[in-house]
């Protein structure tokens, strides 16, 4: 275990770190975003334009159907309840003074030198939220979080811990979003979770940002024997750039791993999005299903896995549409085996909508627009559940206006 000396010195050296992929931010153009909020018990209380932001990134206001709730606004939490008392939520600043066991978690998966991102993050001591499944105990209800910025020209820095005990279930909604007077501004969040043997965690976040944002995700997951992690990514807003490469790790036999995601880049939009598994135990299995478009920005699908262990089976399938004839859609699948008795696919296709898809459409009776629509809505629809009605009009009203603009 290292001590907090040397991994503020390591955070200290990384500091002008560049990440591997990416658009470049110089994070001395953005302060650090304000540490303290007002705090808010009710979410029914906030103005009907802040509520309106919660439901767009799927968390309810009400708290209806969720088994608790917690806002981070900026730096500072201005809300936390749970519902559901068998799970644990709270800041994570307070569950590191209420659990001293949870140093060890903290900090363990993702370096705090992998990039001057993460070592900023850990410099500012980035507070997040802390959700537990204790051994045993499967969530009635999904956990919702949401992630507001709320200032202009700051940095948003988050530390997030998730963890799944033995043979639990935990359901985990997280939206990430920005304040309608906010255009330009930073998102750095770390994320660091737990499968244990037998646990499930299913893990939904949305983004609906700014044009002007940049977006800095690092996340790694830990699966253990038997754990299974399904992960649904959905960005369908303009936004100036997401770069995010989450990593799970097959730590235990028989593991699974699924990464959904589901994104559209409009002009001036760069996102370099991606997943990572790495199968370190035998029988382990992991999907990574790509779904995106481009409107006139630039889409990088990657995928990469690591067969270490014999007995493992996955797939990786990367489908990119063009738009418009505008954009670039770039497929990057990654397959490394590195034992024998190893099963690793990949598919890949990007291309335009097949005009004879439309034609038949339009054959029976759809015009053209609805014709395009349809086409798009069955490409992004991998399955993703739970998501509230107001969230669903909002994808619903993305979709129609890509179908137009595809026109």
């Amino acid at each position: 275990m290292q001590t907090e000396e040397s991994l503020r010195k390591r955070a200290k050296a990384a500091l002008r770190k560049e990440s591997a992929y990416g658009e470049k931010f110089d994070l001395d153009e953005y302060s650090i975003a304000p540490k303290e909020t007002k705090y808010t018990d009710n979410l029914k209380e906030l103005d009907e334009k802040s509520q309106r932001t919660l439901l767009n990134v799927g968390v309810v206001p009400s708290g209806e159907g969720r088994g608790g709730s917690l806002v981070m606004v900026d730096n500072a939490i201005s809300h936390s309840s749970v519902t559901d008392k068998g799970i644990e939520l709270m800041p994570l600043h307070f569950a590191m003074q209420k659990h001293d066991w949870l140093k060890d978690y903290s900090w363990n998966l993702v370096p705090v030198d992998a990039d001057k991102y993460t070592a900023t993050s850990y410099l500012e001591n980035a507070n997040g939220y802390f959700i537990r499944a204790p051994k045993g105990v499967k969530t009635k209800l999904p956990i919702q979080t949401c992630l507001l910025m709320g200032s202009k020209d700051v940095s948003q820095t988050v530390h997030n811990i998730v963890i799944v005990e033995e043979n639990a279930r935990l359901d985990v909604i997280t939206g990430c979003s920005t304040s309608s007077d906010v255009d330009k501004a930073m998102h750095l969040g770390i994320s660091e979770m737990y499968v244990k043997k037998g646990g499930t965690l299913n893990f939904t976040m949305i983004h609906n940002w700014a044009e002007q944002i940049g977006v800095r995700p690092r996340t790694v997951i830990h699966l253990e024997e038997g754990a299974t992690f399904i992960n649904n990514y959905v960005t369908l807003k303009a936004v100036k750039s997401i770069q995010s490469y989450p990593t799970a790790r097959l730590t235990g036999k028989g593991a699974f791993a699924r990464f959904n995601t589901i994104a559209v880049a409009h002009p001036g939009s760069e996102l370099d999005l991606g997943s990572r598994v790495i199968f370190d135990a035998p029988n382990t299995k992991a999907e990574l299903i790509s779904r995106t478009i481009t409107t006139g920005g630039t889409v990088i699908a990657r995928g990469e896995m690591i067969g270490n262990a014999v007995q493992s089976k996955g797939h990786l399938e990367c489908h990119g549409l063009v738009l418009n004839n505008k954009g670039t859609q770039r497929a990057i699948p990654i397959l490394e085996a590195n034992v024998d008795d190893i099963e690793l696919t990949h598919e890949a296709a990007v291309g335009r909508i097949a005009r004879e898809q439309v034609e038949y459409l339009m054959a029976r009776g759809l015009s053209e627009e609805d014709a395009v629509g349809m086409i798009v809505r069955g490409f992004l629809d991998v399955g993703i559940s739970g998501i509230p009605d107001e969230l669903q009009k909002d994808i619903d009203e993305t979709i129609a206006q890509i179908g137009k603009s595809a026109m």
